[in-house]
């Protein structure tokens, strides 16, 4: 089967979270296909956003580990089409939508 044939996969969860806070303020979501933030104009996500988030999912890691892969899947799509020449690398992305979220882990400790 020829790959342009295959369907091509959904856009992935919706970017609707932060929540804002305080309810009448503007969201720190991102503002597609640019991927920054609404309310604040930085790369999303922003620290603001970054705060949002981990309050909201503070129950629910893993729930916030799959948002954000499927935020980074979405942004990566988004991005690469805006500028298919000079696309973010993959490993800046990685660390922009997924790193900062829960279950990093320590570098080990390759000392004698």
């Amino acid at each position: 089967m020829i790959s342009h044939q295959l369907p091509q996969p959904g856009d992935g969860p919706a970017p609707d979270r932060p929540r804002a806070y305080p309810a009448h303020a503007t969201p720190h979501t991102p503002l597609r296909p640019m991927w920054c933030c609404r309310a604040c104009g930085q790369p999303w996500p922003c620290p603001q956003a970054r705060l949002l988030l981990k309050a909201e999912y503070a129950e629910n890691q893993i729930g916030l580990s799959i948002y954000l892969c499927g935020m980074l899947y979405a942004a990566a799509r988004d991005l690469y089409q805006l500028h298919p020449d000079d696309g973010p690398a993959p490993a800046d992305l990685f660390t922009r939508f997924v790193a900062w979220g829960p279950y990093r882990r320590r570098p080990p400790d390759l000392s004698p």
